[in-house]
């Protein structure tokens, strides 16, 4: 559950940066308040550590040969 949370802010989080890169619009701000909104600092904040925890998912081992010894108890 944590991962698709994760996920999920760092979409909106690679959105966000897309329009600021694209049309030099930053949509967090403009929602939350301003860039120094404590809303959209939150926002940005809850991004950055999705983007720490994402880290993670790179060295996990999530090969199908994996989950099916996680499935059957096997330990070979």
């Amino acid at each position: 559950m944590l991962d698709k949370l994760a996920l999920t802010l760092l979409i909106i989080g690679g959105i966000n940066w897309g329009s600021v890169g694209i049309f030099q619009f930053d949509l967090v701000a403009w929602i939350c308040g301003g860039q120094t909104g404590i809303v959209s600092r939150i926002i940005y904040t809850l991004v950055g550590l999705s983007a720490i925890w994402c880290i993670s998912l790179l060295f996990r081992d999530t090969s199908d040969e994996h989950v099916d010894r996680l499935e059957t108890g096997s330990t070979m």
